[in-house]
């Protein structure tokens, strides 16, 4: 009988490329990772590894077997969706991988009141960029992803997961209330080509759409301070130090040593989406965390 925590295993050497970026994944030590695919190998009786250099890749069985072990995890997934469906059971361990400002404004006011309603449901909740968590729901590291995307800054999602729409939100220039535009209501990327900003780190999707604002205007955006948290953000526009683009999600009530000014042309908007395996789309967990989301996701005032 092929032992499924070892196929796990499997599955995680072949997506990450190696036994030591897999036991990070899976929060295994890389030893435990290497006896699980061992064990696996003496049940199947054939080689799942072999070592090229100081690494490992599958062999043409043990690919074989991600593959078809892949749609035997979602087959199962999928009865015990079923079973919990069939029982009316909001339960068991689900795992939710969302980004920060979601957490604040989204997750943390739609989930209390779920989990007391269902104390036999466990909720572990992990912060990630867009795409990584897209990447844990697709290979099974995480249940349910609360993702963001802006304007055209695309995300791609997988076929086999099925994804919600939960919110539109917008972000607003912040500005120090002495600044020469803190008494403008709306400014647009050309009014803003000699500012200095603080921003979230270069990879970020924030980041990006930040870039993407200034297409037209012949220049980029002037980074002077680089924080990867949104209060941070908000610290530094207030002690004069520069101005940020700032989602209305999870923000905290402005200070009065700031002002909110709405951007236009384009319009910094993101959508809030919700993914999950289609193998669990009938699971009463997902289903309740969904619904909760969705109840929650009023959209935000600029203050």
């Amino acid at each position: 009988m092929i032992d499924l925590d070892a196929l796990v295993s499997l599955r995680a050497v072949s997506t990450h490329g190696s036994v030591s970026a897999a036991a990070d994944a899976l929060g295994f030590t890389p030893s435990a990772v290497s006896q699980q695919v061992k064990r696996l190998e003496r049940q199947v009786g054939l080689a799942l590894l072999e070592r090229v250099g100081r690494g490992v890749i599958l062999t043409d069985t043990g690919r074989r077997l991600v593959t078809s072990g892949g749609s035997l995890l979602q087959d199962l997934e999928r009865v015990e969706s079923d079973l919990h469906h069939a029982a009316g059971s909001v339960s068991g361990v689900l795992r939710i991988a969302t980004f920060s400002t979601a957490v604040r404004g989204l997750v943390a006011p739609a989930l209390g009141p779920v989990v007391r309603t269902h104390p036999d449901l466990r909720l572990k909740i992990t912060e990630h960029e867009p795409w990584d968590a897209v990447a844990r729901v697709a290979d099974g590291r995480a249940d349910l992803g609360v993702v963001h995307s802006w304007g055209d800054v695309p995300i791609s999602v997988p076929e086999h997961l099925d994804s919600r729409e939960i919110a539109r939100d917008v972000a607003d220039v912040v500005v120090p209330a002495g600044h020469a535009l803190a008494e403008r209501r709306r400014v647009r990327p050309a009014d803003l080509v000699e500012v200095e900003w603080i921003a979230t780190p270069e990879g970020t999707i924030c980041r990006q759409w930040l870039d993407r604002m200034y297409v037209g205007t012949g220049r980029t955006p002037r980074i002077a301070h680089v924080s990867m948290e949104f209060d941070s953000h908000l610290a530094l526009v207030e002690a004069g130090l520069g101005i940020a683009l700032v989602p209305r999600l999870g923000r905290a009530p402005l200070a009065d040593g700031v002002r909110a000014l709405e951007a236009h042309d384009p319009v910094p908007t993101r959508t809030v989406t919700a993914l999950h395996r289609r193998s669990m789309k009938d699971s009463p967990a997902v289903l309740a965390v969904l619904d909760a989301l969705s109840r929650t996701a009023a959209p935000p005032s600029a203050r």
